[in-house]
């Protein structure tokens, strides 16, 4: 009998839009011979399953919904919310309340990941190199002539917890340094700036089942932006993606064990994406992916093209993993 897969999709954030898309991905990736595969729409306002174009709601007692006057119980649910609620551990935390199996990591792993300065400096504790950074909070008073002169110009300004390049500046002049700032605001509680490292991006997409590690060949991100910002992750003519990287096998190979290692220290579960920078022959992690992008020219499923697999067995593995 074949298993229910609730794809979940939405959030209460800007990156709802990318979510949308990766659902989109993912439902052609998931085998429909296998198993029966549900779109299930979170947002502030709704939880509902997609069916036929009909919205199901979801009794949130056990995550189920009625179709056809038949109670549906969701038997795994694969997340694919790139923010609040799917990537920070709330949505997490509910399905382990509900015993329900689902394909990404503890709320514990997903609270740490999703706050970049705090999973960036607890990995530093590690050996793992990270750029610089300063901490805001909303609220609270800074000194920007303070941060110009700990980080230097130019410095990257983020939301803490956000994702997709929503709110992130460049910054290269002083008299910009406080407009950054309060544009990554509007994205999160939290903004964090960063010391500006030049070089090669690359990311490193892996999973781990109880079979098998998987480690997938490096994607090279060459954007033709200023930086690898909102446009030129959406917009092919913007950014150039080279998988597998062009780095050297010494490189590559100790990417893919920095790579494993954090996978491991996190606790991560599924598929995961970590980005960083190669600079001077110097690897330093620029963040943890827990809920990485799936649509169809996502990193990951380029990887997974690249290493020669199928992707809807690398699926159906991850799924089979979780359930068991």
């Amino acid at each position: 009998m074949k298993k229910n897969i609730g794809i979940i999709y939405g959030g209460y954030s800007s990156e709802i839009i990318i979510s949308e898309k990766s659902k989109d991905g993912i439902l052609t990736f998931i085998d429909e011979e296998q198993f029966n595969r549900y779109p299930i729409l979170i947002t502030k306002e709704k939880w509902c399953a997609i069916v036929d174009n009909e919205e199901c709601i979801i009794d949130k007692n056990d995550f189920s919904f009625q179709l056809n006057e038949e109670k549906i119980n969701i038997d795994c649910a694969y997340i694919t919310i790139h923010g609040t609620p799917g990537e920070n551990g709330l949505l997490q935390g509910y399905l382990d309340m509900l015993d329900i199996p689902h394909s990404t990591c503890s709320v514990e792993a997903a609270a740490i990941t999703f706050n970049k300065f705090t999973c960036n400096t607890y990995l530093k504790g590690f050996g793992v190199a990270v750029a610089d950074s300063v901490l805001l909070r909303k609220g609270h008073s800074y000194n920007a002539p303070d941060i110009i002169k700990q980080l230097n110009l130019p410095c990257f300004v983020k939301p803490n917890a956000g994702g997709s390049s929503f709110g992130i500046s460049k910054v290269k002049e002083g008299k910009d340094l406080v407009p950054a700032i309060e544009k990554a605001f509007t994205e999160s509680n939290e903004v964090i700036i960063e010391q500006f490292i030049g070089g090669t991006e690359v990311t490193c997409g892996l999973y781990k089942t109880i079979k098998e590690e998987v480690l997938l060949p490096l994607t090279e991100v060459v954007s033709k932006n200023e930086f690898f910002d909102f446009e030129a992750k959406y917009t092919a003519s913007k950014v150039e993606e080279i998988t597998p990287a062009r780095i050297e096998d010494k490189v590559r190979d100790r990417i893919q064990s920095i790579s494993s290692l954090i996978y491991n220290i996190l606790g991560c579960k599924g598929i995961v994406r970590i980005d960083y920078i190669i600079s001077e022959s110097k690897i330093f992690l620029l963040e943890v992916n827990t809920t990485p992008g799936m649509t169809t020219t996502s990193f990951i499923p380029q990887q997974i093209a690249a290493s020669g697999r199928n992707i809807k067995s690398v699926f159906t593995d991850i799924i089979n993993d979780v359930m068991n």
